[in-house]
């Protein structure tokens, strides 16, 4: 195959001539949004079960896989640096727990498995792109595809690892046609089966990947080609999005060069689309701003959407956490069991905040957007939007009082919910960490505390309906403190834009 840059999927403004934003490509709820231009370029590695996923990165990075092992569930963020490190993210720690790069090191005693762990290399392709290997497609879940399409649209690429005696499944299809309506990079690694490549039918011809056939005598034949055709034309049955996607045999033969090339490709030309992206210097960033003659009464009118907004995010909340109870019962009665509990619901409380986060951040960027609006005058310019967020920052502070928005809710093994605020007590839970968040509020966090694995992965543990009991109790709870803390949350973004828009009420500008 010819090395070259990976080309991009069927984007939809590549037609329409405009840039979208990402959240009208996706339905808010998968919290798929735009990446921003400062956001870290990395590859995701996807894939099922036994498709060779980890040696295919371990072979990017010349490494023995067994580096890049990580407990089950978790995932890994593999980064550049001088020095190599090792570090695992528990929920639950205000700090990560750093154990060594040595793949003999022994890893720390923790009371459960973390959300991330994030080695540091000197590995020079690691200076392109991060690399990121994910729980197999399998064991995703619902919960684990939203975040698995989250961190694909901030990452921007994809390399999805499949072996030759595998097919897709459903689960994988749907996932493929998400990523490539997100206009996601998508790249295929296809690896030897159990039995290697697969056979060729007596009279088939070779093709080149794309369809084109390479030679007229039909023998001799090349399994590998043959392999990744049929694997290409049974995807393209059900992804035609993907038609441009790249292919890429690997094994132990293969040194990789060729998939090394695409993607350091597709990371110049993404790290350029990014770069300019936005302007040195957005509108409104400077100068006096001032404001309209007679705003109105737009005080109040920020106090009924306030009210409006936090109800509707509750609402929806409260239905999300009823599908999830519906999911965790599901498995628990037919899937994973007492034993894969935590596990299970830890993902789910992790996408819940996902969404949470989303949706509260987009219903604050409305309230400043029209309050600010009817005081500036509309529409608002990017430059001014972004002025406002520093003193809404400290306006939260200032009015939050004895409740810390900044804080992480624990379930318990008891089934209730208990809170950890602090310095990096959030910083712990992302799978996938992007750059520091620009928004007024900070994320919402929602993770299950060491004693629940301890609990339910007791030998003695092991009642579905004691299980099913928990969990309703726990769902409860976290509902219920969601919903506080939805509440608290749009009540302070309130009275601080009410005060910094009356500020400049006042003085007749926003500021000099």
């Amino acid at each position: 195959m010819k090395p070259g840059p990976l080309p991009a999927v069927d984007r939809p403004d590549d037609m329409a001539g405009a840039e979208l934003p990402r959240r009208d490509r996706l339905p808010v709820r998968l919290g798929v949004t735009e990446p921003r231009p400062e956001e870290p370029l990395a590859v995701i590695g996807v894939g099922p079960a036994a498709a060779g996923r980890r040696e295919v990165l371990a072979h990017l990075l010349q490494l023995d896989p067994a580096m890049l092992a990580v407990p089950a569930g978790s995932w890994l963020v593999v980064r550049h640096s001088q020095v190599p490190t090792r570090a695992a993210y528990v929920p639950g720690y205000r700090q990560p727990h750093s154990y060594g790069a040595d793949r003999l090191a022994a890893g720390p005693a923790l009371a459960r498995p973390p959300r991330r762990v994030e080695l540091s290399l000197p590995e020079p392709l690691l200076r392109h792109f991060s690399l990121v290997d994910t729980p197999d497609t399998g064991a995703l879940g619902a919960a684990g595809g939203r975040l698995l399409l989250d961190a694909a649209g901030r990452s921007g690429a994809v390399l999805f690892v499949i072996a030759a005696d595998q097919a897709f499944t459903a689960v994988e299809l749907h996932l493929l046609a998400d990523l490539a309506r997100a206009g996601v990079g998508v790249v295929f690694a296809v690896t030897p089966g159990a039995g290697g490549w697969a056979p060729v039918p007596e009279g088939a011809a070779t093709t080149d990947g794309t369809g084109a056939s390479v030679g007229s005598a039909p023998a001799p034949v090349d399994p590998v080609a043959v392999t990744v055709e049929a694997h290409r034309a049974a995807l393209l049955a059900a992804v035609p999005g993907l038609a441009d996607a790249r292919w890429f045999p690997i094994d132990a033969a293969a040194d990789g060069a060729d998939l090394r090339r695409a993607l350091v490709g597709w990371a110049a030309d993404e790290g350029l689309r990014r770069a300019s992206a936005e302007p040195p210097v957005l509108p409104g960033s400077q100068g006096r701003v001032p404001v309209v003659a007679d705003p109105g009464g737009w005080s109040e009118q920020l106090d009924r959407q306030a009210r409006s907004s936090s109800r509707r995010i509750r609402q929806h909340l409260a239905l999300e956490v009823a599908n999830i109870h519906l999911r965790v019962v599901q498995e628990i009665v037919f899937g994973v069991g007492c034993a894969g509990l935590p596990q299970l619901l830890d993902r789910e409380m992790e996408a819940l905040s996902l969404l949470a986060t989303a949706q509260c951040d987009e219903a604050v960027r409305g309230l400043v957007e029209e309050a600010a609006g009817r005081v500036f005058g509309a529409p608002l310019p990017a430059g001014v939007r972004r002025r406002l967020d520093a003193p809404l920052r400290w306006g939260l502070t200032e009015h939050r009082g004895e409740h810390e928005l900044d804080r992480v809710l624990l379930v318990t093994s008891t089934g209730g919910v208990a809170g950890l605020t602090g310095t990096g007590a959030t910083d712990t839970l992302a799978s996938y960490p992007g750059v520091a968040r620009v928004e007024v509020l900070p994320p919402v966090a929602v993770a299950l505390s060491g004693g629940c694995w301890q609990h339910w992965r007791s030998p003695g543990n092991h009642d579905p309906n004691a299980a099913r009991a928990w969990a309703q109790r726990a769902l409860r709870e976290v509902e219920l403190e969601l919903c506080r803390e939805v509440s608290r949350r749009f009540e302070v973004v309130r009275l601080s834009l009410d005060g910094v828009l009356s500020d400049a009420v006042d003085h007749g500008i926003l500021l000099a």
